[in-house]
């Protein structure tokens, strides 16, 4: 299993390459597939004109003596493909032959030339296109199958990815099997509400560049509330494996129109104006530190998000620019229905008070 996992690993920081060099793989199995079985070259319409110049001689001569002795034109003409019969014309090419020939071989070709010439030839129908439609629709719909291919790939891939970055609780306080790297889960409170709905624990490590988590938040008997999550928000410098120096993290209500996001930010990020101007129309921004707690609330769900770990990593970059390791956990809540109720609205005119 760890042998596949870091396969796994090694086909994801190089993707595009991992796609090209699939794309290119499964295209020329696909071409190798179109060209031998199901749309292998067919000749049709030969002539003797696609001989090499003895055989062609040979077979004219050939023909010559057929005519010769059974004066049976249409079958010379048969024979000898006429109608199709590129320049320089059939005709042409016999008294060339005989040119280079004695008596009375030159006369029979010579013969078989002049009957040709007086006797009108029809021309070849047009061939349609039905042909090259189909072609074209069959390379076109190889080109759609390594397509879908390569995207299938891609995505198990990341299901898989995910799958192992995201590790949900199975109960409160208690994590689950293959989570044991991550600190334990702690008690969380938020108030008088109670223990928490649904508690994950999601990891973030260098190296993982399409990390995006998503947990759904649903109630005992199983209907969704909404969704929360984890998901890379900024990346700096050039290279593989991205650098990610900002998450978000996000929630969604089913019953808002909104969603909450809060940005994680690296020290470097934070105390980067332009860095801040450009990530602040994502949401709140927050300097990453292990221990902080932040809230996220929406019209029917709260959501308490602790930072268990947040590591830098090392390089040509400036110190704590990027993380090397972002360990989160998140406990999501339930509003009650009386906190869910919409506020009372205002009239828009005085309510005089009754008299007496």
């Amino acid at each position: 299993m760890n042998a596949i996992w870091k396969l796994l690993q090694f086909i994801q920081q190089r993707m595009t390459l991992v796609a090209l060099v699939g794309g290119v793989i499964l295209g020329l199995l696909l071409g190798l597939a179109i060209g031998y079985w199901w749309w292998p070259v067919e000749w049709s319409n030969a002539t003797p004109s696609h001989l090499r110049s003895d055989f062609q001689n040979n077979y004219l001569l050939w023909v010559a003596d057929y005519y010769a002795d059974t004066d049976d034109l249409e079958g010379a003409r048969a024979k000898l493909g006429a109608e199709f019969w590129e320049e320089p014309g059939l005709t042409e090419v016999l008294r060339g032959v005989a040119d280079d020939l004695d008596e009375p071989r030159a006369t029979q070709l010579v013969e078989l030339a002049e009957a040709l010439e007086t006797t009108p030839v029809e021309p070849p129908p047009e061939e349609t296109g039905g042909i090259e439609l189909a072609s074209v629709a069959l390379v076109c719909g190889g080109g759609l199958l390594v397509i879908a291919l390569v995207g299938a790939v891609v995505f198990l891939i990341n299901r898989y990815q995910r799958a192992q970055a995201a590790k949900p609780t199975a109960a409160f306080g208690d994590v689950v099997e293959g989570a044991e790297e991550f600190a334990p889960s702690r008690k969380v409170s938020w108030g008088a509400v109670g223990p928490p709905l649904a508690q994950f624990v999601t990891s973030y490590t260098l190296g993982e560049d399409h990390y995006d988590p998503s947990f759904p938040i649903e109630l005992e008997n199983n209907e969704f509330m909404g969704e929360c999550g984890v998901g890379i928000s900024e990346t700096i410098g050039v290279g593989a494996p991205n650098k990610v120096t900002a998450c978000e993290v996000w929630l969604f209500d089913k019953n808002d129109i909104r969603t909450v996001t809060m940005v994680l930010m690296s020290e470097y990020a934070f105390h980067d104006e332009a860095l801040r101007a450009k990530l602040a129309p994502k949401g709140e921004p927050v300097l990453a530190e292990a221990g902080k707690e932040l809230a996220l609330e929406t019209k029917s769900l709260r959501v308490q998000a602790h930072i268990v770990e947040a590591t830098y990593g090392m390089g040509d970059l400036p110190p704590n620019s990027f993380f090397e390791r972002l360990t989160i956990e998140l406990a999501a809540w339930v509003k009650p229905e009386q906190e869910m109720a919409p506020p009372a609205v205002e009239p828009d005119f005085p309510i005089e008070p009754p008299t007496v």
